[in-house]
């Protein structure tokens, strides 16, 4: 997909994971590379498109843009040197966690009649936006095998996925894009060897 400035680039939530989904806000390489983070506005739409903002949220609190962009930045190092045995500064996740940190409370739940531990978010602010998004890298750092996160084999895809299939042999971001298009070219190569 190449970068249209008229128009936001497509939302892809193929990584199985919110880390991995928001690392994949930028994709693709050369002309096709997508940027899905351009302002605050963005980043909002796509807390709403994850799921983690309400769809009648707004406005969008200011620096948004620059704290989604440090900590993706941030996402992507520490993931990197997780997978390398590495060491990179977290600093900015942990200011995320902290800043951005939810309110806990017990509540009863009468459908179920049981109590439930329920997370609130006490500001509207970048950080309080941001905090389940580092949540979930924490969760994916130190939780999951990092082994099991892996790039798209497709060879014009940077997307990144976390393999939570049995056999762990899942090889694209999508079956229905670029698994499809490399079985093809595949299948293609095969037929003019022959």
């Amino acid at each position: 997909m190449t970068e249209n400035p008229s128009s936001q680039p497509e939302l892809l939530f193929v990584g199985d994971n919110l880390a991995l989904d928001f690392i994949n806000t930028q994709y693709g390489v050369g002309a096709a590379h997508c940027e899905c983070l351009i302002d605050d506005s963005s980043v909002v739409n796509w807390l709403k498109a994850a799921q983690l903002l309400p769809e009648d949220f707004e406005p969008a609190p200011p620096g948004l843009l620059k704290l989604a962009l440090a900590l993706r930045a941030s996402a992507k190092s520490l993931l990197q040197a997780a997978r390398l045995e590495g060491d990179v500064d977290v600093d900015v996740v942990n200011q995320i966690l902290e800043a951005g940190r939810s309110a806990r409370e017990l509540e009863w739940d009468s459908a179920s009649k049981t109590f439930k531990l329920v997370a609130h978010r006490r500001h509207d602010d970048a950080a309080s936006l941001l905090e389940p998004v580092a949540q979930a890298l924490v969760s994916l750092l130190t939780d999951s095998q990092l082994g099991l996160v892996k790039e798209c084999e497709a060879h014009d895809c940077t997307l990144l996925f976390h393999d939570l299939t049995k056999s762990h042999r899942r090889r694209w971001c999508s079956m229905a894009v670029c698994g499809n298009r490399m079985k093809v070219a595949a299948f293609r190569s095969r037929k003019k060897a022959e």
